[in-house]
């Protein structure tokens, strides 16, 4: 089940809200157990044969997370966090890599069988948190949760479940205690599911049709103007979608009294690789930084470590988004380019106008997606060959042309949504001399911008149904 399907929004959406919200289920520990139990059962609908699977994650999680407590003795606590590590990284290679490691070594030696085991979704998100939660513990940054449930909830909690964003037990860990439910909340939270839907639904599933269908030719039906549109109408999907579902993560976690930080900052107006990755699910990001780039030395020492220790974490965070070559080679391919801008072009780039910047940044953002969407390394090197204009229909095609002008008003839309109109738009109403209009715009415009948009993208899922979902890989 996703956020986007008829299923969450006419079904599964409004049971949660009467019966979380029914006036007898007021305490604490009762609504807790009412998330849990919608959290355990929206995660049952991606295969209840993988449920033992989660229960395993939030028991392992608990007991570590006791046992490395500041109350307990040094050896014990070291033993746990090992433990915690050793069990959650043993719980991802199993589901997700292993098969990918059979496979490759079943081609090198044909004896060895292929492991086929199905994917659990979201077990790279909640195995993240879940780790995070028990180092934070053996750090000293947060006390260990004695309540079972609690961290059942915060490791199961079904706004960020599947898609993210990754949320840290220290974020969240005053309001799995005692949080506010409020009609404040509650506004600001369907107002932002309502955008994020959108975004999903009328802009995302609309360039993904141009994506699948460019991606899906072989190199003599392609031309390089088609495969440049097929790249950015990939850079613009994968974008609207995750934000996208991040926003509905986020307006969720408000309606139930949870505030999510942010995990997208327009990241298309980035004008260096480095700004990009400042913008771009930040929650991953910082989660490498704080859990491995850091205790690894980070920047510290010498040149020689430096380049270590960027190579392994982009290398993991790669690998982090699916089990295939070309998922490590974009993690490589973004160490190379941060070790640059580190240490050769960087000073040189700062010095140039802010829209060769941009173009520079857009550039190798828009070639990084092209690596990340290939289905292998042969496709990823006919695409490069075509870009660079050895294509077999030539430089332009009908179809361009088709794509373009089809898909016109999701083009204009797209690149409008993509920058941050937002803020220009809230420097407006905080002028003082625009207090009318800006009092407006936001106690009605937005609320009826977003009910119209929400009315929109119900009327798509109905006449298309087409509504792909790219997180299986995580």
């Amino acid at each position: 089940m996703v956020f986007s399907s008829f299923t969450f929004l006419f079904a599964f959406f409004p049971l949660i809200l009467v019966i979380y919200f029914f006036p007898p289920f007021r305490k604490r520990e009762v609504r807790n157990g009412i998330l849990l139990l919608f959290s355990l059962a929206f995660y049952s609908f991606g295969g209840w044969r993988l449920m033992p699977v989660i229960f395993l994650s939030i028991v392992i999680n608990y007991i570590c997370g006791r046992l490395s407590d500041r109350e307990q003795k040094d050896s014990i606590r070291k033993v746990a966090v090992a433990g915690a590590i050793i069990c959650n990284l043993l719980l991802l290679f199993v589901f997700k890599y292993l098969g990918f490691l059979t496979e490759n070594l079943h081609q090198l030696f044909p004896g060895i069988p292929v492991k086929e085991l199905v994917l659990p979704i979201g077990i790279s998100f909640y195995t993240f948190q879940g780790l995070s939660y028990v180092i934070d513990v053996f750090r000293g940054e947060v006390r260990a949760e004695r309540n079972l449930l609690r961290i059942a909830l915060y490791i199961a909690l079904f706004p960020q479940l599947v898609a993210g964003p990754i949320v840290r037990y220290t974020t969240i860990a005053g309001e799995l205690r005692n949080r506010k439910e409020s009609w404040e909340n509650f506004e600001q939270g369907v107002i932002r599911f309502l955008f994020g839907l959108a975004k999903k639904v009328l802009l995302a599933n609309s360039f993904a049709q141009i994506a699948d269908s460019i991606f899906a030719q072989t190199s003599d039906q392609l031309s390089t103007s088609a495969a440049w549109l097929g790249i950015a109408a990939y850079t613009l999907q994968i974008y609207f979608d995750f934000s996208g579902y991040s926003d509905m993560a986020i307006g969720l976690g408000r309606i139930f009294g949870f505030h999510f930080l942010e995990n997208f900052n327009y990241p298309y107006v980035a004008i260096s690789i480095k700004d990009f990755w400042r913008r771009w699910h930040i929650s991953l990001s910082t989660w490498f930084r704080d859990y491995v780039y850091i205790p690894l030395g980070g920047n510290r020492g010498s040149k020689g470590k430096h380049l270590r220790n960027l190579l392994i974490v982009w290398g993991l965070t790669g690998f982090w988004h699916g089990a295939a070559w070309t998922y490590l080679l974009w993690g490589i391919y973004y160490a190379v380019l941060l070790i640059g801008e580190r240490y050769i072009w960087g000073k040189i780039l700062e010095k140039l106008p802010k829209i060769v910047q941009h173009v520079y940044a857009l550039f190798f953002i828009l070639i990084g997606w092209l690596i990340f969407r290939a289905v292998d390394i042969n496709q990823l090197f006919t695409f490069l060959t075509i870009l660079c204009g050895a294509a077999g229909t030539g430089v332009w095609d009908h179809q361009t042309t088709y794509f373009l002008l089809e898909f016109r008003w999701e083009w204009i839309f797209g690149v409008i949504a993509s920058l941050p109109l937002k803020q220009y738009i809230q420097r407006f109403i905080d002028k003082n001399e625009h207090q009318l209009i800006g009092d407006f715009l936001v106690n009605w415009g937005k609320p009826f911008f977003a009910l119209i948009l929400g009315g929109l993208s119900v009327l798509s899922l109905t006449s298309t149904g087409y509504n792909p979902f790219i997180y299986f890989q995580f």
